[in-house]
């Protein structure tokens, strides 16, 4: 009884509610009915899997109403679930949840689940860089991904048109930073192409090709869009276009590791690259062979994936 009060009040307090990530709400462009739905939809679904950790963080428990998700939008359930447990594991540091959980049953979500901690930092004033050390030395930059979705998603007017940085982060960890942000403008802007690639214009130069590569991973893995949109995307980047495949490859990989295929995934990559969704995960996995170990690493992991998907063998 104590136990099962305990999660409700937690709930209560902590709680995210469904009307939280609509486009009414959140005051994002609407023009497309279609792509609002899927996005509100994938709103949604990491709202449930964030209260369904908040609810029962007992892992049997857990992964059992994650898995009551269709199949193609399970990630983004694993997504909320890791910002509820590294919300939970701030409040009880001792515990460690979230690492357990990636490490054991929701390992096949574990890029995903890096992102979901990150959330939490728009939530609780926790130094991103305490943060990133409870993970793995390559992975844990996937934390400040996820810190720059949530600000661009929920504090778009600060982040998005007023181009404001995060004072709690410095050097690399800013362009990571936008690629998360990058993400939030393909929600945001409702998935119109024309309206990211005005709000990407917006953004010094030096600040593009990052929103670049998460516009492509955001199009990719999240969907929304069919090939004419992608087409008119992959052309727009022009010279960013390989961060644009890079993105997608990241997306591709992120499937293939949970064993969910969409056929938006491989509809994507196969635009941006000319690679199948199976060809762009095995090469950004090609790309970690003798990888430097160090804070460079996952900046040179995905300079490698964009020189190879450029169709450049060069070694670094």
């Amino acid at each position: 009884m104590f136990f099962s009060s305990l999660r409700r009040l937690r709930k209560s307090l902590l709680g995210i509610s469904l009307e939280e990530t609509t486009f009414a709400k959140r005051g994002f462009y609407r023009e497309d009915l279609l792509a609002q739905q899927r996005l509100e939809k994938i709103g949604a679904t990491f709202v449930r899997g964030y209260n369904a950790a908040l609810e029962d963080d007992h892992f049997d428990v857990l992964l059992s109403s994650l898995r009551e998700v269709e199949g193609e939008l399970q990630g983004f359930a694993f997504e909320g679930a890791a910002m509820g447990l590294s919300l939970l594991d701030y409040f009880r540091p001792f515990k460690q949840r979230l690492s357990a959980f990636i490490q054991g049953p929701g390992s096949d979500h574990i890029y995903v689940m890096h992102v979901g901690a990150g959330w939490m930092l728009g939530r609780l004033p926790r130094s991103p860089y305490k943060l990133m050390q409870q993970f793995d030395p390559l992975l844990c930059w996937l934390v400040v991904d996820g810190y720059g979705f949530h600000q661009g998603f929920f504090a778009w007017r600060r982040f998005i048109d007023r181009r404001v940085l995060p004072t709690n982060i410095s050097g690399y960890a800013q362009q990571v930073f936008d690629q998360g942000l990058g993400r939030s403008l393909w929600f945001v802007k409702g998935a119109n192409v024309a309206q990211c690639i005005s709000a990407i214009d917006a953004f010094p130069v030096e600040r593009r090709s990052d929103l670049w590569s998460g516009i492509g991973l955001a199009s990719a893995y999240a969907g929304g869009k069919g090939e004419d949109a992608l087409q008119m995307l992959c052309q727009a980047a022009g010279e960013n276009r390989w961060h644009l495949a890079q993105g997608a490859a990241f997306a591709a990989k992120a499937r293939k590791r949970a064993g969910i295929s969409a056929p938006h995934t491989e509809l994507a990559c196969h635009i941006f690259s000319d690679y199948s969704g199976d060809e762009a995960a095995a090469l950004t996995d090609e790309c970690l062979k003798d990888l430097p170990q160090g804070d460079q690493a996952y900046a040179i992991w995905r300079s490698r994936i964009r020189m190879r998907l450029a169709g450049q063998n060069i070694r670094i």
